[in-house]
């Protein structure tokens, strides 16, 4: 095939890469905005070029041949790349603009990022943010999204990452609580209370406590446990027991008066990570507007979550 013939397919080779994304005719045309008959137009217009099936219909799906699979897969990279260089030359001369795909752990999503995005969106109007709250760790690659916010303290070498804040674990109680059953002086009675912790798989519940050379190893028991720190603290604020949280889901009660801190000379080790990282997969082009949101996300966290 000429070079000239090849270079009028550019447009079709792409809608065959988009066809097998979607494994739709109608869902690959909405995605390049082209009626379904121009779409089945295109297509078998490259099968005709390439003298070989490209496309395997039937009556429930579409899915690409061998030969189909084998052309898309040799030309996507190369249209990624074209999309990655036209929108970093768009964003030379343009504000952050676009759709913002973030995902974030729930109970740091909802106490602490949430209340911060309407600024955000307020200064970058060209912006549209969706937020996914989960505390799995999602492949933000396979997913698409642009960026994630994690609580560890090891981000994935294959990623981009910013650290956002230092974060600390604290032990925290409501006055009320503390008022029936008493302070604890010392990791070793927390034996003696209700504490209410984050359940790990196969492991027994216990607390590690450090101060200077002292290191104390506590199990724990209580009425309650969860997966969510919102809900620990939730717990802790209903007067149930001495809660295990993060610092950023006991800031406001903290502040207010609600939970008071236990044992606060003590440092609690290994149930929650010390830093929170913006993270992103490694490219050469970073959208502006992923470079404006993770420039607001520094400022904003930069003092941490002190009380």
């Amino acid at each position: 095939m000429s070079s000239e013939k090849t270079d009028q397919l550019w447009s079709t080779l792409h809608a065959l890469a988009v066809l097998g994304e979607h494994g739709s005719f109608t869902a690959a045309a909405a995605r390049l905005s082209i009626s379904k008959a121009a779409m089945s137009q295109r297509i078998a217009e490259l099968e005709r070029a390439a003298g070989v099936p490209l496309v395997q219909r039937t009556t429930r799906s579409v899915r690409l041949t061998e030969a189909g699979q084998r052309l898309a897969d040799g030309t996507r990279s190369a249209f990624a790349q074209i999309q990655q260089s036209f929108a970093a030359v768009r964003d030379l001369a343009e504000a952050p603009q676009g759709l913002l795909r973030v995902t974030a752990p729930v109970a740091f999503a909802r106490q602490q990022l949430v209340p911060r995005l309407p600024e955000f969106l307020r200064a970058h109007p060209q912006v549209r943010l969706e937020l996914d709250l989960s505390d799995g760790l999602r492949p933000l690659a396979v997913e698409g999204f642009d960026l994630a916010v994690r609580h560890t303290s090891a981000p994935p070498e294959t990623h981009v990452a910013w650290l956002l804040a230092p974060t600390r674990s604290l032990l925290v109680a409501s006055r009320a609580y503390l008022r029936k059953r008493g302070a604890p002086a010392d990791p070793d009675a927390l034996r003696l209370h209700d504490c209410l912790h984050y359940p790990r798989a196969g492991q027994v519940a216990g607390w590690t406590l450090l101060r200077g050379n002292e290191r104390a190893v506590v199990p724990v028991a209580g009425p309650f446990s969860a997966n969510n720190s919102e809900a620990l603290r939730d717990a802790a604020l209903a007067g149930l027991g001495i809660a295990l949280v993060p610092d950023f889901s006991a800031q406001a009660a903290l502040r207010s008066g609600q939970l008071q801190q236990v044992l606060p000379e003590w440092k609690v080790e290994g149930q929650f990570s010390e830093t929170l990282y913006a993270i992103r997969p490694y490219a050469p082009y970073v959208p502006r507007a992923v470079e404006a949101f993770v420039a607001y996300l520094r400022q904003a966290f930069a003092e941490g979550f002190g009380a």
